[in-house]
């Protein structure tokens, strides 16, 4: 019988008989780690299926991009069988992401509090069970009949739209679904999370991370946040967009154009309401505007200070950057690089000097900070608060107490600004704002550095590590928050990231990501650029 050669994580090899299943292998070494799923030669594969070649093995954990992925899809199918198995007849729905977990609600049945020990129970046995999470390749004619059974039409809608013409569904217990992710082989080392009833039927699902060292995080609540997000969702019910689907029909019905003007049209008020509510304070000095990467600041900016213009005011543009400290003095991190995204790479002293002396109305020639040299100067120009004049402040620490720590507090207005996309893909998935903000940063790197994808996906993990430390916990002592995001803007980005994210080679370590990108941009029509209107904010990522 022919045998197939194993390479383990530890470099330790072993043969296998061929074609043995890969839970076979794995189970025969018996990994110390809790591992959520295996790579085979660079790539996630299913553990039912049989090993013809050999092979190098990694492990995946909820340390890692992909394990933290699937440990998160899992979760959410544990979640929505044990709900179900508690309750019949009901319906689970998965809105979006909230910090450290996933905002649900559950309809067909009025919950309380209590009710959260049932549904832990049924969760924790589900995991105690190791209950099997099975892959199925199914024809598409077929998948859309079960979901059109079911009466869970956008899903059946989503597979229509989808160009294979055969689909993978997953099923644990008697439940079948998909989350857009790989998924691991069974339930056991899923064990980690909390749910936080919030009332009216919306739960809060909890769940580790690498940012949280394998544990559970405590639930921070963000009502602004939430509330964002319900007041896009019901403007999406009032214009009959609440899934993809819908989306899609607006798409190939020749009515996106008047739907991308609706959504322009929004967004616009949303910053004339800011606008609005500065102008009612006539205390305010100073508007900072904070929000972590790829989420528009400069674009929001120009925007606000055209209202705050139109309403009388003249306003001062300052760039938090242009405070960085010189390159000797920039602080390092725990491995000695350069940490730019540490407060500590900001002159504070100088900005809080520079900010003071405007507000008592001196002229100051303000920094423009050399990227180059690493080195700030001052700007030959000066500048000179007026009776009308407002200071609008834009960078990573904007919302950071500490950066403005010698201005009163009640001449500063703080705008946290974050792109999520209200916009459902179905009932049980929900567009990432984090992969939102990733897209538009390649297609916005490439277009103006010439950075490759493996470049950008390889930086991004540090830039959401900077963000986790320096911008989310500041985002409660926000005045107000913007929503950056169109609901259409994936099918426009579509057009410009696909080709560039076809480009990475399978050798590379960011394949997969690659992968998975072009995976959940496969049910979005793509919408041409031409569409967008010149001061769009999308334009900052598109050109």
């Amino acid at each position: 019988m022919q045998s197939i050669e194993i390479t383990f994580p530890d470099g330790t090899k072993k043969t296998f008989p061929y074609k043995t299943p890969l839970y076979e292998i794995v189970d025969s070494i018996n990994p110390s780690e809790e591992f959520i799923g295996v790579k085979v030669n660079n790539e996630i594969v299913p553990m039912q299926e049989k090993i013809t070649k050999n092979s190098v093995l990694t492990f995946l954990n909820v340390f890692t991009p992909f394990g933290y992925r699937m440990y998160q899809g899992a979760l959410k199918f544990i979640f929505e069988v044990a709900v179900k198995e508690a309750y019949p007849n009901v319906e689970v729905y998965f809105l979006h992401s909230v910090p450290k977990g996933i905002m649900c609600e559950i309809k067909g049945i009025v919950l309380k509090k209590e009710d959260m020990s049932r549904i832990k129970e049924e969760m924790a046995k589900i995991i105690h069970n190791d209950e099997k999470i099975l892959k199925y390749n199914v024809e598409k004619k077929e998948a859309m009949a079960y979901y059109n059974n079911n009466h869970q039409e956008e899903k059946a809608r989503n597979i229509h739209n989808n160009t294979n013409e055969i689909v993978s569904i997953y099923k644990l217990k008697s439940y079948y679904n998909y989350f857009y992710t790989d998924m691991p082989y069974h339930t056991k080392n899923i064990n980690k999370f909390d749910l936080k009833y919030l009332g009216n039927n919306r739960v809060v699902l909890v769940y580790p991370s690498s940012r949280t060292k394998g544990s559970v995080p405590e639930y921070v609540h963000y009502e602004k946040i939430i509330d964002t997000f319900k007041k896009g969702q019901n403007w999406l019910k009032v214009m009959h967009t609440s899934y993809l689907p819908d989306l899609n029909e607006e798409i190939s019905s020749s009515k996106i154009q008047e739907f991308i003007g609706a959504c322009e049209l929004v967004f616009n008020e949303s910053i004339a309401s800011v606008a609005r509510k500065i102008s009612e304070n006539k205390n305010i000095k100073v508007v900072l505007i904070s929000g972590p990467s790829s989420t528009g600041k400069t674009t929001t900016m120009k925007r606000l200070s055209s209202y705050l213009k139109a309403l009388g005011y003249e306003t001062i543009p300052i760039s938090i950057d242009d405070y960085y400290k010189d390159r000797e003095e920039t602080p390092v991190d725990e491995l000695g690089n350069k940490d730019f995204e540490s407060l500590n790479a900001i002159d504070t002293a100088l900005f809080n000097q520079d900010l003071t002396d405007l507000l008592k109305g001196k002229s100051v020639c303000l920094p423009v900070y050399d990227f180059v040299i690493q080195k700030k100067n001052r700007s030959a120009n000066p500048v000179q608060m007026k009776e009308n004049s407002l200071l609008l402040i834009e960078g990573l620490h904007g919302l950071n107490e500490e950066l403005t720590s010698s201005i009163p507090s009640n001449t500063k207005y703080k705008i946290y600004l974050s792109p999520f996309i209200p916009l459902g893909i179905d009932r049980h998935n929900y567009i990432s704002t984090v992969d939102l903000r990733l897209l538009r940063r390649i297609v916005r790197d490439n277009r103006t550095r010439g950075t490759d994808v493996s470049t950008t996906i390889q930086l991004w993990q540090s830039v959401r590590d900077g963000e986790e430390k320096n911008i989310f916990p500041f985002i409660h002592q926000a005045d107000i928050i913007i929503n950056t995001a169109y609901a259409f803007e994936v099918g426009v980005l579509k057009v410009f990231v696909e080709p560039l994210l076809y480009s990475v080679e399978t050798t590379s370590p960011y394949y997969e990501e690659a992968r998975r990108l072009l995976d959940s941009l496969r049910n979005f029509y793509p919408i041409p650029s031409e569409y967008i209107s010149k001061d769009s904010i999308l334009r900052e990522f598109i050109g």
